[in-house]
């Protein structure tokens, strides 16, 4: 359990760190705004990996569950980070109309963009999810 939690704790150092380096090259993005956006995507989803490695010890989950709790936390934020970055480097209007600013891919962009976005979501649900299953009220006796 303790290395899990470092573990945990390191990727989300890790994103952190991808997301301030994003911050620097921002601007070189086809669409800046949403290079700010991915910006923001490392630094917040970095900080919800570091928040859950400092509670990973109090979620209560049998070995396959905790398992896809990892997992599923670790795609979702890296993915999320990563689809963001792509749809700044591509320029992708696909589920963020308000970034988007104007801006639009190739079709096969636009569909991975949307593909990825759709991941990321399905993947982060599943995983907060899981920890608030064995977050819940231990019943003793």
């Amino acid at each position: 359990m303790q290395e899990t939690k470092r573990r945990i704790i390191w990727h989300g150092i890790f994103l952190f760190f991808l997301g301030l380096i994003t911050g620097f090259v921002e601007t070189q993005f086809s669409n800046p705004r949403m290079g700010l956006a991915a910006h923001l995507e490392g630094l917040m989803n970095g900080t919800f990996l570091i928040a859950l490695g400092a509670i990973w010890t109090e979620i209560r989950l049998s070995l396959a569950p905790e398992a896809a709790a990892f997992w599923t936390a670790l795609i979702g934020a890296y993915g999320n980070w990563a689809t963001t970055t792509m749809a700044a480097t591509f320029g992708t209007a696909a589920l963020s109309p308000i970034t988007a600013a104007g801006h639009a891919g190739q079709p096969w962009q636009e569909l991975i963009v949307t593909l990825g976005f759709g991941l990321v979501g399905l993947t982060t649900v599943a995983a907060s999810v899981l920890v608030l299953w064995g977050l819940r009220r231990v019943q003793t006796r």
